[in-house]
């Protein structure tokens, strides 16, 4: 019984044995990260999706700073942006690496087996064999592509981009937390900024960090320095701070200020060249005052680029201002930063000072709408969380004057024209600046220019967007400027063909908030009314303006077409004519008809007989009564077309020197310059 009783529970017991008990759920560790551990993570918000889009965005925000460097001193922007290509070898050694051949082939990511081997090779061999048929049919043969060598994972491209520029420089003490601490910087006040996240070279090195382990390298230096500042340094992720690797002073003997910053990085060139071209191009466009040189250097030879974008103008446009912020644009959290932040002590001060376009006046009636609990005199800083959401609700529901545009910085028409002219030689441009206008509280100013023909474009529509006076170049099907080109612009009606023509759009919009769409930032939608309505506008200005000008054109080339046609029987019509006078004149000396001829015709016959009216004067008065009929059809066409005959002056451009002392009056279409 003992057995049976044992051999009855053994299963039972085997199966508890198996059994496994619930493992317990390990307690959640609160954990938080840095700003520059969240970029890392999430580097295509910045524009670091790939190798290649990181080259390009790392190129992009190196320009940027430095432009915005050099203007903040009223500086002609001069910058230098080189590319070096860094092959394997040399990359190893410098990061101490030491290259190793391969010991087992089959490890790597680019190992052909022998299968795959026989595949490749029997696949040329029926290649060749059909291209062989081909020839002896007489049939093109197609040029034998060349085997794609498969590229390793591990295998990347590194590249030394450089950028150095003539600008304001920085203070030798803040360049270690300018480049090495993330969400610090000069560009988080409101006002007009090129800047999408204000990361500029941040992003950059992080990525160095991420693909290359290399430090960044800075040489700086401010005018009246007697020294250069020379920081090499990476960034600690987790803690968001600098790590300096060599922070010293060196002698400046050339007297050079403004930046030099060399990152080493990976990336990939080929697929991103023609974007990164593209880019300087259009920059070059938008500050025709500035003078780029690129150059990209390869060890192979033909891979060698190397091109500057030459300076056109000496004209600037002003300083982008920082403004204070319209109450119709705040929020809850806004507010409450604002008053943390304010060094004025009651309510209507505040409100007064901290915001545009509250007079004191203004500042009193909302006091007195906010209700009981408010008076001019209470303390700010003593505000309770309800009060300050009554100050938000009221904000909402208040009516208040739109802020100016004045603290806005539009490249303006003449630089935009400039600019147009300069890159892409057009047979004819047109641009149009229109008035500041707002939404969501914030002041924008569109600006717009549309070109007929030039170098490198292409038939149809060619878009060029810029944002607070930087290229966009990706995402451009959802971009207002592109929809509104393409869908609300009736072309025929400014007699230009929207297929055949070669048309240039630019669209630059500033403004203290840009509402950019997407992850990247890269277009504007066009679900704001306002500035849709704008862009549209802008860009129908720009076609009207065409329009009279083809319409010229147009008047110009049938002019020739009638000239050409009246004056290819000038020959006929003299002999013909000539030949009849003659007769007539022998007839008149003979007197058969002379009752029949009146005196005026009886003079003409007259001279004909006695060669004073010969066929070649009578060639020459018919020439000029053609272009007297010519030029009198062309004014009737002018007149009905609406187009006027005025007077034109001539204009004489003097060389720039800026050794002489000068006053510019600005327009919107010219600059006046007064010499002194």
């Amino acid at each position: 019984m003992d057995s049976g009783d044992s051999s009855e529970e053994s299963p039972i017991q085997a199966k508890k044995g198996k059994s496994k008990t619930p493992r317990k759920p390990k307690a959640s560790v609160l954990k938080q990260k840095s700003p520059a551990e969240f970029f890392a993570e999430n580097k295509n918000i910045a524009g670091f999706d790939n190798p290649g889009k990181s080259l390009y965005t790392t190129v992009r925000e190196l320009v940027e700073n430095a432009l915005d460097s050099a203007e903040s001193i009223a500086e002609l922007p001069l910058v230098e942006v080189t590319i070096e290509e860094i092959n394997k070898s040399k990359f190893n050694s410098m990061i101490g690496l030491i290259d190793r051949e391969r010991i087992d082939e089959a490890l790597y990511g680019d190992f052909e087996t022998d299968k795959a081997r026989e595949k490749r090779l029997a696949k040329e061999a029926r290649l060749q064999e059909v291209q062989a048929k081909n020839a002896a049919l007489g049939k093109k043969v197609k040029e034998p592509t060349s085997a794609k060598a498969v590229k390793g994972r591990g295998e990347a491209s590194f590249y030394r981009v450089t950028c150095k520029d003539n600008g304001r420089g920085m203070p030798h003490d803040d360049i270690p937390n300018m480049f090495g601490r993330v969400l610090s910087g000069t560009k988080y006040g409101l006002k007009q900024t090129r800047g999408k996240f204000g990361l500029g070279a941040k992003m950059a090195l992080i990525w160095s960090k991420m693909s290359t382990g290399l430090p960044i390298e800075i040489s700086s230096s401010m005018k009246g320095q007697n020294y250069t500042s020379f920081c090499r340094l990476d960034i600690d992720i987790h803690r968001n701070i600098p790590h300096i690797h060599l922070h010293e002073k060196r002698d400046d003997k050339e007297q050079w200020h403004g930046a030099e910053i060399q990152v080493v990085i990976e990336g990939n060139w080929t697929t991103y060249r023609s974007k990164i071209l593209h880019y300087m191009r259009q920059m070059a466009v938008i500050t025709p005052y500035a003078q780029f040189m690129f150059r990209f250097v390869s060890d192979t030879s033909d891979k060698t680029v190397s091109i500057r974008f030459t300076r056109r103008t000496d004209v600037m446009p002003a300083v982008p201002l920082e403004t204070k912020y319209h109450p119709s644009a705040v929020d809850l959290l806004l507010i409450k930063r604002l008053i943390g932040e304010t060094t004025k002590q009651n309510l209507l001060q505040f409100l007064q000072h901290e915001f545009v376009n509250i007079g004191k006046s203004h500042a009193e009636r909302l006091i007195g709408e906010m209700g009981p609990d408010f008076s001019p005199k209470t303390l700010v800083k003593s505000l309770t969380p309800q009060q300050i959401v009554r100050i938000h609700q009221l904000f909402r529901q208040a009516k208040f004057d739109d802020p100016s545009g004045d603290c806005l910085s539009p490249a303006g028409e003449y630089n935009l024209r400039l600019g147009i002219i300069k890159e892409l030689h057009p047979d004819m441009v047109a641009t149009y600046t229109a008035s500041a206008q707002v939404f969501e509280g914030h002041p924008f100013i569109v600006e717009a220019g549309v070109s007929l023909g030039g170098k490198d474009v292409k038939q149809g529509l060619n878009i060029f967007r810029f944002a607070n006076r930087i290229p966009l170049l990706f995402e451009q099907g959802a971009d207002v400027v592109t929809r509104t080109a393409m869908k609300r612009i009736n072309w025929n009606i400014y007699k230009i063909n929207q297929t055949q023509d070669k048309i240039g759009v630019f669209v630059s919009i500033v403004s203290t908030k840009i509402p950019f769409k997407g992850t990247g930032k890269e277009y504007i939608g066009d679900d704001i009314s306002e500035i849709a309505n704008a862009v549209k506008t802008s860009i129908r200005q720009c076609c009207a303006q065409l329009k009279s000008k083809i319409v010229k054109k147009i008047q110009a080339r049938e002019q020739q077409e009638r000239k050409r046609n009246l004056s290819k029987y000038i020959g006929d019509a003299t002999g013909a004519i000539y030949e009849i006078l003659k007769e007539s004149s022998q007839l008149h000396v003979k007197k058969k008809k002379l009752m029949e001829i009146k005196d005026e015709d009886a003079e003409i016959l007259q001279k004909v007989s006695s060669r004073i009216i010969t066929k070649e004067i009578l060639s020459e008065k018919l020439a000029q009564h053609v272009e007297q009929v010519d030029y009198e059809m062309a004014m009737e066409y002018a007149t009905q077309s609406g187009v006027r005959e005025e007077p034109r002056e001539n204009i004489y451009l003097q060389a720039l020197e800026p050794q002489k002392n000068f006053t510019d009056f600005h327009s919107p279409v010219f600059v006046f310059r007064l010499f002194q």
